[in-house]
């Protein structure tokens, strides 16, 4: 294979891996194929992870606790080895994560791509999870198959990022959604905020919430506006819904998990159940305690064309600022999506 043909079947997994975004977590979300002389000729992307007793309802912490059963989805080279059977045989495998090499809710991979018969390993990413890390790569080296890695890297990477972001940290990767007027402001002074932001818009929040394992409010937020926060608009699951104070009896957000401690002890939290994203989606408060103590991996802000007009509204954050300018945060547009009339402006620190 030429680096341009690497380069262009590792871009063909990246795409298939795609298809396992809204369902795999909190395995990661990967994709495989398989080309034999210059064709594809096998597929897949990780399957979905649920339950023994799987609902569409997110578990509570109580239920956490049960002694649930999990049933970890088929992985994306197990597929892809499957529907290429014979063809496999001397063919090149291109996978987004390096492949397990250990025993957990499946067998190892690495076992799987040793008896296919393949020849070749192209590899975009190593996978950090200390049961991985590198000894999937070794084994398939040992058993005489040529082995690349780093291939279509950076974008692997975008790809799996709250994924990696969590194995290397232990946290949740956390995103910030707001969505704001042109002059910066989420509600009016009547506290109505529905709806800033077109159709558009909103049905990519959905899609933000199914990427997500768990979303977090404000009590305030659940008050005024009362969401329900489920994945409507999108195919997806509903996340684990988590409100920040007391939650109101017969809010439409229940079943719901209600913290009453400080935001870093949640997310530290969070991480050891293994959430891999975290959405919060406002107030105001509790977009500012966030952004304050440091906890906010990318701020997704909606902009509409519209004009509050004054200083009387609700801004992004409430309670105290940066000072002066040179304590302003600074950080850099990742991404500008036009989505209808609307705006998403995507920032990391």
């Amino acid at each position: 294979m030429t680096s341009e043909e690497d380069a262009k079947f590792m871009a063909e997994a990246i795409r298939v891996a795609q298809q396992a975004r809204l369902h795999s977590s909190p395995n990661p979300w990967v994709g495989a194929i398989v080309v034999a002389q210059g064709q594809v000729v096998g597929e897949g992307a990780t399957g979905s992870f649920q339950t023994s007793e799987e609902t569409n309802e997110s578990p509570t912490v109580l239920e956490r606790d049960k002694d649930l059963k999990p049933v970890g989805g088929v992985h994306a080279e197990i597929k892809a080895l499957e529907e290429a059977g014979e063809l496999a045989k001397g063919a090149t495998l291109y996978t987004t994560l390096e492949p397990c090499n250990h025993q957990g809710l499946t067998g190892p991979c690495t076992n799987a791509i040793i008896n296919s018969g393949i020849r070749r390993v192209v590899v975009a990413l190593t996978d950090p999870d200390k049961r991985v890390s590198g000894s999937g790569l070794e084994a398939l080296r040992s058993a005489g198959i040529a082995v690349d890695t780093g291939q279509n890297s950076d974008v692997a990477a975008q790809q799996l990022n709250p994924y990696l972001h969590h194995r290397v940290t232990g946290r949740p990767y956390v995103v910030l959604k707001l969505a704001a007027t042109l002059d910066g402001r989420i509600a009016a002074p009547d506290g109505s905020s529905n709806w800033i932001t077109g159709e558009e818009a909103r049905k990519d929040v959905h899609k933000l919430r199914a990427e997500s394992d768990a979303i977090c409010v404000g009590a305030g937020t659940i008050r005024s506006d009362n969401p329900r926060l489920t994945v409507r608009s999108v195919e997806g699951k509903d996340p684990r819904r988590i409100v920040f104070g007391e939650i109101p009896e017969g809010s439409k957000v229940e079943p719901a998990e209600s913290w009453q401690g400080p935001p870093e002890e949640l997310i530290r939290r969070l991480g050891e159940e293994g959430v891999l994203q975290l959405l919060i989606e406002g107030g105001a408060d509790l977009a500012g305690q966030v952004h304050r103590a440091g906890l906010v991996d990318r701020y997704i802000v909606y902009v509409s064309p519209s004009i509050m007009g004054g200083d009387d509204g609700i801004p992004l954050f409430s309670g105290a600022g940066a000072m002066t300018m040179e304590s302003v945060s600074r950080g850099k547009f990742v991404n500008v999506t036009q989505l209808g009339e609307d705006v998403r402006l995507d920032l990391v620190l």
